[in-house]
């Protein structure tokens, strides 16, 4: 076929150049109906290794704007994948799929009837597999022609000839985006940013000027006593869902979780760091609204609530790379991060949950009530302690 091998030199420097599938899908499209394809839509799907989603498609077709469906990893999601010509190849070892359309009610699936009735007369569908063991399997290409004899041998045997260079190119974005958006997950926007441009040996790293957030939820320990492994995660996740969502709301970055404890920063300008600490509370009052709210909801159901302390602090901390050689954590240590700690386990003692030191509650122009001077553990000095009261 005139221009196939062009195609295919095409996508190996997309290969090279593309940041994802979205992008790949817009050029391929085109080109393809340049080249005698009479495209209805064309899709490539693949899975994926995310919390939110187990696999996604991004279609293409000339007649409407792009597409892109996530399923999730619910049962919906599920049955969603189930009633796919993916799952039919896949649960009988099968690689390639041609069915012509309308398909008779014996061999359909509900994506043929949406097809047929934008006028397609013929689906075909190519798997590829990964070598490895992660979720990535492998990347499917479909396409649905409304040419009156569907496809013709010479463009199935197109199609066979470009996919290896498709896949290779899918897999390529594929593990670069699971390279990126996983160790997000995992470590933060902001620090896997600094992992990617490579800070990844033992002591790189940088001292920096952050407003810090420390969060415990009391009486955790109490859970296991009287609860199943299982739900005492569940509940857990929820606790550190509340806590978390307001602190990336306002900017900040999450650097661990320890136990049933929650570490965050916000890197704040040395000479005025009211803006940071401004962000910070912001995120504590928040947490501690949606942690009392789900608590409501606990009662309700009648399961245990978690209270939550919040202890807020701001000063210079190491925010790097700290561990053993093969094996390093990618996080804040200083004395200022002792001190937060420190001042959290006075919560109990003032009567308070949301805590600040001197040195943060001087950057609040109102709302927090010094409530006296404690002899921290580890800390020269007695620190002065704030409650926020509004």
């Amino acid at each position: 076929m005139q221009g196939l091998q062009e195609l295919i030199d095409w996508i190996i420097g997309e290969g090279l150049s593309s940041r994802s599938v979205e992008q790949i899908m817009e050029g391929l499209g085109p080109r393809l109906v340049a080249l005698g394809y009479r495209i209805v839509r064309a899709s490539i799907a693949m899975p994926s290794i995310d919390p939110m989603q187990k696999g996604f498609s991004v279609a293409w077709s000339p007649h409407s704007v792009m597409s892109v469906d996530i399923q999730g990893h619910d049962d919906a999601g599920q049955e969603m994948f189930e009633r796919s010509p993916i799952f039919h190849l896949l649960s009988n070892n099968l690689l390639y799929g041609r069915w012509s359309l309308p398909a008779d009610e014996t061999n359909s699936f509900p994506l043929f009837d949406e097809l047929a009735q934008l006028g397609a007369t013929e689906y075909l569908i190519k798997l590829a597999e990964f070598p490895g063991e992660t979720a990535l399997g492998g990347v499917g290409f479909s396409i649905a022609v409304d040419g009156p004899g569907g496809f013709s041998e010479q463009q199935i045997a197109g199609v066979e000839r470009l996919m290896p260079a498709l896949a290779l190119t899918c897999c390529r974005v594929a593990t670069t985006r699971v390279a990126t958006d996983m160790l997000a997950v995992y470590t933060g926007t902001r620090t896997s940013g600094r992992i990617l441009s490579g800070q990844t040996r033992r002591g790189d790293g940088a001292s920096i000027y952050a407003a810090i957030l420390l969060a415990d939820l009391k009486d955790f320990t109490s859970l296991n006593e009287r609860w199943p492994p299982e739900r005492i995660v569940g509940w857990l996740n929820e606790h550190f869902e509340a806590i978390a969502g307001p602190v990336e709301e306002n900017g900040g970055e999450i650097l661990k979780f320890m136990g049933d404890s929650l570490l965050a920063i916000f890197p704040a300008d040395i000479d005025d760091p009211s803006e940071a600490c401004g962000r910070a509370l912001s995120s504590a009052r928040m947490a501690v609204k949606a942690n009392q709210l789900l608590n409501a909801r606990r009662g309700d159901e009648e399961e245990p609530q978690l209270l939550v302390d919040i202890a807020l602090h701001v000063g210079e901390v190491f925010y790097g790379n700290i561990g053993a050689s093969r094996r390093l954590d990618f996080t804040a240590i200083g004395r200022a991060v002792n001190e937060a700690a420190r001042i959290e386990k006075v919560a109990d003692t003032v009567g308070y949950s949301l805590l600040a030191s001197r040195p943060f509650a001087a950057q609040v122009p109102k709302g927090f009530r010094n409530v006296g001077s404690f002899v921290l553990k580890g800390v020269a000095e007695p620190a002065d302690v704030y409650a926020w009261t509004g």
